[in-house]
């Protein structure tokens, strides 16, 4: 603990310390000492990283690990400091929002050439190859899960209503929300989403609507290049979603972000809510609801019956100061496999990243089975790449979430907040032309 609080106070310093010590120059025993950094920091995870650790370290005795794993608000800038020093970090935790900065920076290493012929390939759904490339097919991170939305809902709320089976487009899901929601009795329809990362819920409905239309390839764009928010069903999504809020969900809600729209499907008072597999750990754990008065469902489709996934991703890349990245690919490639891929993702709820998980009891039963049923049926629910990537996302989700609150307190209307978002994206694309 003393080392890793004194890696955290000293920032690039450290960094620039722990390369001089250890990833500059082998110990006299031949032994090499990695530097690898985790960003999205919490105690049972880094302790789960620590044994994954452990057992590389085991089976290769010539190379050591040391794990550094700042706390969650402050790692990407840790982390962005240490790269920018270039020391201190050899393999690193690689979003999907933070890899095209970073690249586009130079502190990534092109993995591409070292897995080429990697069986690790052969073993991954397709989803996680394609999510190992960027346009150029340069390999800067191999995914290690993803996160994608399914449909939490209340078995027993839903049957109460008259409702045989859970909801399989939006505004069914308008329809039986509408029919549970009894704030006299506390009983409330949907957990909606007003606050941090509103954007995201708004977006999904949309991309709904659009399903076939939307380019697989950056999903805020149409196959005819224009973007998603200027065609005429965008409007329907969105007043459908502003529906939800309005005949459906806890007045609270305007403000709620992550911990609250999972607090109320939690403790029983909310009958849907729409979010990552992660959640499913936080439900299990629940004193209010039994495991017998919920499930999951595939993510809601639009009116053409298809919806779009738009999956969110991070994996394991190497740093492009490091002077040992056969020894941190080789990290990454153990991470990325067999016993090791497969216990980092249960143990986080992630989407796995491996075939194999479709035939596993753990993911073909219970909450986990609505995932495997979108894997098992790409033409319905089609899986997009939004463009975290881009310099300007952070800008964009503080506009965006802005927006949804201005729409929900009456402040602006769907046609406006659509104009509005079309307007940005065009002009930002336009930018990089």
């Amino acid at each position: 603990m003393r080392r890793r609080t004194a890696v955290l106070a000293l920032g690039t310093a450290a960094a620039t310390l722990l390369t001089g010590c250890s990833t500059m120059s082998p110990e006299a025993s031949g032994t090499v000492t990695l530097n690898m950094v985790e960003s999205l920091t919490n105690p049972t995870r880094t302790d789960l990283l620590k044994d994954l650790i452990a057992d590389f370290e085991q089976r290769n005795p010539k190379i050591k690990v040391n794990l550094v794993s700042p706390p969650t608000e402050q790692a990407d800038q840790k982390l962005q400091q240490m790269l920018q020093s270039g020391s201190g970090v050899d393999v690193l935790e690689v979003r999907d929002i933070t890899v095209g900065p970073w690249s586009n920076n130079g502190w990534l290493y092109d993995m591409k050439k070292d897995l080429d012929g990697w069986k690790g390939w052969q073993a991954m759904t397709e989803n996680a190859v394609n999510a190992s490339k960027d346009a150029e097919g340069r390999t800067y991170f191999v995914p290690y899960g993803f996160y994608g939305l399914s449909l939490f809902y209340r078995t027993d709320l839903i049957e109460k209503a008259g409702f045989d089976k859970p909801p399989a487009t939006w505004q069914e899901l308008l329809e039986q929300a509408s029919a549970v929601h009894d704030p006299g009795e506390r009983r409330y329809g949907y957990a909606f989403r007003g606050g941090a990362n509103s954007n995201s819920n708004a977006t999904a409905a949309i991309e709904a609507y659009l399903a076939d239309q939307v380019d697989p390839a950056n999903g805020f764009k149409l196959k005819t290049g224009r973007t998603i928010f200027s065609a005429p069903e965008a409007e329907d999504a969105i007043e459908t979603y502003l529906e939800l809020f309005e005949q459906a969900s806890p007045k609270s809600s305007v403000s709620w972000g992550y911990p609250e729209m999972v607090e109320a499907f939690s403790n029983g008072s909310t009958a849907f809510l729409l979010q990552d597999p992660e959640v499913i750990a936080t439900v299990s754990e629940s004193k209010s609801i039994s495991k017998d008065q919920w499930a999951t469902a595939p993510l809601v489709a639009g009116p053409g019956g298809k919806t779009v996934q738009p999956l969110a991703t991070a994996g394991w890349g190497v740093a492009e100061g490091s002077a040992h990245k056969a020894e941190a690919v080789k990290l990454v490639e153990f991470l990325s496999q067999g016993e090791a891929s497969t216990s980092f993702t249960k143990k986080n709820s992630l989407v796995p990243i491996l075939k194999s998980a479709v035939s596993d009891p753990f993911y073909k039963t219970g909450p986990w089975s609505s995932y495997v049923t979108m894997t098992e049926q790409p033409d319905k629910y089609l899986v997009v790449t939004q463009p975290r990537g881009v310099s300007w996302w952070a800008e964009w989700q503080q506009k965006a979430d802005a927006d949804v609150q201005k729409l929900i307190l009456g402040k602006t209307t769907p046609k406006q907040l659509l104009a509005g978002w079309d307007a940005y994206w065009t002009e930002k694309w336009q930018q990089e032309q």
